[in-house]
C-alpha cells in the first residue's frame, strides 16, 4: 500500500479516487481481464497478468480509500462463505448455497 499511495500522490491523482471512481475502475478493468478470455480458454498470460494487476491495484486502492484492511476483509468474507459452504455439503460441488 505504502508503493501505491505515492505512486498516485505524485501524481496528484487521489482527486480522482472517489469511491465510486475507483469501483467503475475495478469493473473497466475486470472487463479487459476477461476479454484476455473472451474467445479462447488460452490466453497471453503475460497480458492476463497486466489485467489482473490493474484489477488487483485498483480493489487495494478502493479498500483504502474506504479505510478497510484488505487482508482482513479477505478472511471476514472466508469465514461468512465457510458457514455457507460446509466442506460435507459442498465438497466438490458447485451448486448454489440454498440449493444443496
Amino acid at each position: 500500500m505504502k508503493a501505491l499511495r505515492a505512486f498516485v500522490a505524485e501524481r496528484d491523482w487521489g482527486q480522482f479516487h472517489s469511491p465510486e471512481n475507483l469501483a467503475k475502475s475495478v469493473a473497466i478493468e475486470a472487463g479487459e481481464l476477461l476479454e484476455c478470455f473472451q474467445w479462447s480458454p488460452d490466453t497471453d498470460v503475460s497480458r492476463a497478468r497486466d489485467e489482473l494487476a490493474d484489477v488487483l491495484t485498483y480493489c487495494l486502492l478502493l479498500a483504502d480509500r474506504l479505510g478497510v484492511d484488505p487482508n482482513a476483509l479477505v478472511l471476514e468474507k472466508l469465514e461468512q462463505t465457510r458457514a455457507k459452504y460446509p466442506v460435507e455439503r459442498a465438497y466438490g460441488r458447485s451448486t448454489k448455497y440454498d440449493q444443496f
